[in-house]
């Protein structure tokens, strides 16, 4: 691995037991390599190890190992704007994404427009997971245009969601003013300025 991702990756050490962090770091370096979808069978694959017997442990690390998203993404963000946007304003995205998603367990899902298939004459909906994304817009220098690197998602449960549970139901401009807020307080001194759609 370069030295340079290896001193990347060490910064995410302390976030993680030292059991969890053996397993996450492979996970990283596999979905840094490794080409479609990252899961983590696309993962193993890449790396020689889909025969692995205890593959299970691999998938822990997303489903039941302890560990802070938030502080992951704070890390995250530090190391982006570190590299991307030494100086000079903080340029964040904020957008919503649908996940298509189905089934009995999937508690938090909604039925919301597909944007995709969706067009001004024509509604199309779709269930799934709505998430709100944030990422900083940055000008990639051998790419020579911005990129949107994200950095940091927020489910957003459906007002239905909130109602069954009797729970106050957040708008998507209250979840991108709480994200906003977070993304202030890790970059202080900093200028941040944001570009959303509509929604």
């Amino acid at each position: 691995m370069p030295i340079t991702l290896t001193r990347w990756i060490v910064r995410f050490a302390p976030l993680l037991s030292k059991r969890v962090w053996e397993h996450a770091q492979v996970l990283l370096v596999g979905a840094i390599l490794a080409s479609g979808k990252r899961t983590v069978t696309a993962v193993l694959r890449v790396l020689g190890l889909e025969q692995e017997p205890r593959f299970q442990k691999y998938h822990r690390v997303l489903n039941r190992a302890r560990w802070s998203s938030l502080a992951v993404a704070r890390v995250l963000l530090g190391l982006v704007v570190e590299t991307f946007v030494a100086t000079g304003p903080v340029l964040i995205g904020i957008d919503d994404t649908l996940e298509r998603r189905r089934g009995a367990k999937i508690n938090a899902k909604g039925i919301y427009r597909d944007p995709v298939r969706s067009s001004r004459s024509h509604m199309v909906k779709a269930s799934g997971l709505r998430w709100l994304c944030a990422m900083v817009l940055a000008e990639i220098p051998w790419a020579e245009r911005v990129w949107a690197l994200p950095f940091l998602t927020a489910l957003c449960p459906s007002e239905r969601y909130h109602r069954q549970r009797k729970q106050r139901h957040k708008t998507l401009p209250e979840w991108a003013g709480q994200l906003l807020k977070l993304i202030q307080h890790w970059l202080p001194g900093r200028e941040v300025m944001v570009v959303a759609d509509s929604s």
